[in-house]
């Protein structure tokens, strides 16, 4: 598979980590970072962030696990579990910076997607980042992120799935019930009758193409509006 991209290094902390950076044909664009899947920074988050270049995005996706990604689920949930949020919180802060500093980037914010464990660590980031303005959170789930969501000053939208049996939709409600009794801006969408990661194409266990198509579209939409 070719690429639009291709990948840079950035400062977190005292570290240097890796990303991949894909800009639109114009050269310059609003900033989005895209959160992995707990497979890794894999082709399928490489095509998302080229497919939202294409849209007109400057997209970046940080490598949280540090070039180790895995097809087997079980190698994935223990890479998920392994994975050091205080490390991750800031890999998400250098990508915020990293991408803001970017000359491609207008504007002084920009969103955050992310896909399954990818979702729960875009509202992280933005619960720690106000200049995260926008989040879209896919079917997200990490059971050691605890959000604060005193911090959070971004819109969020949630797509979730019917059938998911890792975030099943009360899971769902309850997030968006604590966004909207904290005062937060927020638009979830259930989808029928799909499972957990139905945006993943690379997975023909669970894609879905004609809802993933529509959650699409509802992204780049809320996207443009939130962040140009």
């Amino acid at each position: 598979m070719t690429f639009a991209g291709h990948h840079v290094d950035f400062a977190t902390g005292e570290e240097q980590a890796r990303a991949y950076l894909s800009l639109p044909a114009s050269g310059h664009g609003p900033g989005v970072i895209v959160l992995q899947e707990w497979w890794g920074l894999v082709d399928h988050i490489r095509e998302v962030c080229d497919r939202l270049a294409r849209e007109g995005f400057v997209t970046f996706a940080p490598d949280l696990y540090r070039g180790e990604a895995t097809t087997d689920p079980d190698a994935a949930g223990r890479m998920m579990m392994d994975l050091e949020i205080p490390r991750a919180s800031r890999d998400l802060d250098g990508a915020v910076a990293a991408l803001l500093g970017n000359a491609a980037v207008d504007g002084g914010r920009l969103a955050a997607i992310g896909f399954c464990m990818g979702g729960q660590l875009a509202l992280h980031a933005a619960t720690q980042n106000p200049r995260v303005s926008a989040v879209v959170d896919f079917y997200g789930v990490h059971p050691n992120v605890t959000l604060d969501l005193s911090g959070l000053e971004a819109a969020v939208m949630g797509i979730f799935a019917e059938n998911d049996g890792f975030v099943p939709p009360d899971a769902a409600r309850k997030l968006e019930s604590e966004l909207r009794e904290a005062g937060k801006r927020c638009d979830f969408t259930i989808f029928p009758g799909v499972d957990h990661a139905f945006m993943n194409d690379t997975r023909p266990d669970v894609h879905d193409a004609a809802t993933a198509a529509r959650a699409w579209s509802q992204m780049v939409s809320f996207l443009h509006a939130e962040v140009g």
